[in-house]
């Protein structure tokens, strides 16, 4: 059986209750909230170990919480939906969603799903693998309490779309990520200019010099950009 706390985003009153009495059932603590700006108000709080989230919320829907949450955290998310279209699941994939149930959806499929994101969760706490804080002999950044930090400790002074970029590039870390991608992610929009993004690079590359390598953001001619973490000490 798996264990930990689950955060259940659903407006519906009734099916909030019937999903909080099944996961309860199976020994899990159950968190629940009817919308999206309590969702990420519990979520900095009390970093649950996963998330039921529903669509249709009122107000900030579904898709801007999964985002939201994305950009602070890899807690695994199960998309409720009452919307079962392939490009409704390839939206919600390519967002960062690790599983979806439909609705009217069956009662043991849910808990069994929940309860394999959790042990799947569990796997990776347990390789030794920091799901919310990224940390390298240069560098930590706190994907949850939204911080950077210099490895001396000193807190560097990055906007909110400087740390959304640092936060992208240190999760992949290792990795060249193109453009496209950065425009998606950090900025939200797959239509923006290359020059938006160089100029951001730039800047967040000056905020960073005396603690990183120069190099340590490197570009990636022709593609994007891609973080070099610094090798080990000694």
């Amino acid at each position: 059986m798996a264990h930990g706390t689950v955060l259940v985003i659903e407006d519906n009153d009734a099916i909030r209750h019937l999903v909080t009495v099944l996961l309860e059932r199976a020994g899990l603590h159950v968190r629940g909230c009817s919308d999206g700006h309590d969702a990420l108000r519990i979520l900095f709080a009390e970093r649950p170990d996963a998330v039921v989230l529903d669509i249709g919320l009122p107000g900030m829907d579904g898709w801007q919480v999964l985002d939201r949450i994305r950009e602070v955290s890899n807690v695994p998310v199960l998309v409720l939906t009452a919307y079962a279209s392939e490009l409704d699941k390839v939206r919600g994939l390519r967002a960062g969603a690790d599983d979806f149930v439909t609705k009217p959806f069956g009662r043991q499929e849910l808990v069994a799903r929940v309860e394999a994101l959790l042990r799947r969760r569990g796997r990776s706490n347990n390789d030794g693998r920091q799901i919310d804080v990224f940390a390298d002999s240069a560098v930590t950044v706190d994907h949850i309490q939204r911080t950077a930090r210099t490895s001396g400790g000193d807190e560097l002074r990055l906007t909110p779309l400087e740390f959304r970029l640092l936060s992208f590039l240190v999760r992949n870390a290792g990795r060249a990520l193109s453009t496209a991608q950065l425009l998606e992610r950090v900025w939200g929009d797959e239509d923006g200019s290359r020059d938006q993004v160089k100029l951001a690079v730039g800047r967040l590359r000056r905020k960073l010099e005396g603690h990183l390598d120069p190099g340590a953001i490197e570009t990636v001619r022709g593609f994007g950009y891609r973080y070099r973490p610094p090798p080990p000490a000694g």
